[in-house]
């Protein structure tokens, strides 16, 4: 099997980077609260990463209570909804946030930021055939 769809960036130390992408499986709802998560081995193949790698993001993902341990049936997803809407706001937060200093870097300010996006987002939406 292919190694799943993560572009490493070097900066980055791996396992954060492995988190990161399993905490946006979590938040956006594609892995669901209550889902079993897969063997290390299996993430680790996934992944094209080594399987201690894959062992330190689920320990930290338990760590900050996105994912449960049961000794003999494996990892879980936490099923703590009011968390995992938490850290979906603190995920958002922070791209925003990265988002705004780039902008402001090619010198938009507040309601022009706003304008672009909005007009971004309708121009996307109607290339999408929405309405």
């Amino acid at each position: 099997e292919k190694p799943m769809a993560i572009d490493f960036d070097s900066n980055l130390p791996i396992y954060i980077q492995v988190m990161d992408y399993i905490k946006k499986e979590i938040v956006s709802g594609r892995l669901k609260p209550g889902d079993r998560v897969d063997s290390v081995r299996d993430l680790a193949l996934h992944f094209g990463v080594n399987p201690n790698t894959v062992q330190r993001s689920l320990s930290e993902l338990e760590r900050e209570g996105l994912l449960k341990s049961e000794r003999t049936a494996g990892r879980f997803i936490s099923e703590n909804e009011e968390l995992i809407g938490l850290v979906r706001e603190q995920m958002a937060t922070s791209c925003i946030s990265r988002y705004v200093k780039e902008m402001e870097n090619l010198g938009y300010e507040g309601e022009e930021i706003l304008a672009q996006t909005a007009y971004y987002v309708k121009e996307r939406d109607n290339d999408n055939g929405e309405h």
